[in-house]
C-alpha cells in the first residue's frame, strides 16, 4: 500500500499524562521485537527526558530494557527520540492519541515503524476499530502488523 502523504504527529502531548504504564497492542514487525510476547512500557519523567521500562516475555523468560526517550524541542512534545542502546536513537513520533490518554499509536516519518498502545492489556474491538481505520486511511498496511499476544494480568 502507498503512503498518502508524509505522516504527522499530533498537535501536542501532556507528558505527565502521557506517563505511565503503556501495553502493546500491535506493532510492525522489528529485528528486535522478534519472538516477544506480553510487552508493556512504562514511562517516567525525569528531568529532561523520559524514563523508559520495558518489560516482556521472550523465550519464555521474564525480560527487562531501560531506555530514554527525548523530547525533540519545538515539536509540542508530540516527536520523541528513543534510546535503548547508545548512541542508537529512533525517532517516536506520537502520531494519534486518546484524548484521554487511554490508546496512542507511535510511528516515525517514514512510516516505517508503528506500535499501538493501550492503558490496559486488552483492548476491546470497539475501541481498536477506529484507530486501525485511521491508519489505513494514513497509509499504514494491516499486512505488516503483527498482534502482541498479552496476558490480561487481572485474569486469573
Amino acid at each position: 500500500m502507498k503512503r498518502n502523504k508524509k505522516i504527522e504527529a499530533v498537535p501536542y502531548v501532556e507528558i505527565n499524562r502521557y506517563a505511565g504504564m503503556w501495553y502493546e497492542i500491535g506493532r510492525y514487525s522489528n529485528w528486535h521485537q522478534k519472538g516477544t510476547s506480553n510487552v508493556s512500557a512504562e514511562y517516567i519523567p525525569r528531568d529532561g527526558y523520559l524514563e523508559v521500562i520495558k518489560r516482556y516475555i521472550k523465550s519464555n523468560k521474564n525480560k527487562k530494557i531501560k531506555g530514554k526517550a527525548f523530547i525533540i524541542p519545538d515539536s509540542s512534545n508530540a516527536k520523541l527520540k528513543i534510546q535503548f542502546h547508545w548512541p542508537l536513537k529512533k525517532d517516536y513520533w506520537i502520531i494519534d492519541l486518546d484524548e484521554n490518554y487511554q490508546w496512542a499509536v507511535i510511528s516515525n516519518s517514514l512510516q516505517t515503524s508503528l506500535w499501538i498502545l493501550y492503558r490496559h492489556p486488552t483492548i476491546c474491538n470497539e475501541v481498536l476499530r477506529p484507530i486501525v481505520y485511521r491508519l489505513v486511511n494514513r497509509g499504514f498496511d494491516l499486512a505488516k502488523v503483527h498482534w502482541t499476544k498479552q496476558q490480561d494480568k487481572t485474569e486469573k
